[in-house]
């Protein structure tokens, strides 16, 4: 069974930098996605990023772009979600989920999710 299990999570201030890792284990398929979610206390889940092992395509949430990263280390089956320059409205819970149907990323198709990892930014 696949597992997802996220970690990085902290406190920092607004224009700080953290990386959140997302460890991977279970998979039967070299084609699938991660994805990052993120939650924050009265506001919906949403997409932030996302990889695929199909082609390395990468895609991110427009409030996002070129402050956060994602790459995946295939050896330590774990992927990345380098976050710069963050800002308070970034704060929230992360969570990484993967895709293995299609290996395509498509946040409206995870069936894995991880249990997520608390992201906190002050001015």
């Amino acid at each position: 069974e696949v597992q997802l299990v996220e970690s990085g999570g902290g406190f920092v201030q607004a224009g700080g930098s953290l990386r959140l890792s997302c460890a991977a284990s279970g998979f039967t398929s070299a084609n699938y996605a991660i994805g990052w979610f993120r939650q924050a206390p009265g506001k919906e889940r949403e997409g932030v990023s996302c990889i695929s092992t199909n082609d390395g395509s990468t895609y991110y949430a427009d409030s996002v772009k070129g402050r956060f990263t994602i790459s995946s280390n295939n050896v330590k089956n774990t992927v990345y979600l380098q976050m710069n320059n963050l800002k308070i409205e970034d704060m929230g819970v992360y969570y990484c989920a993967a895709e293995t149907e299609a290996g395509f990323c498509d946040y409206n198709a995870m069936d894995r999710w991880g249990k997520g990892t608390l992201v906190t930014v002050s001015s």
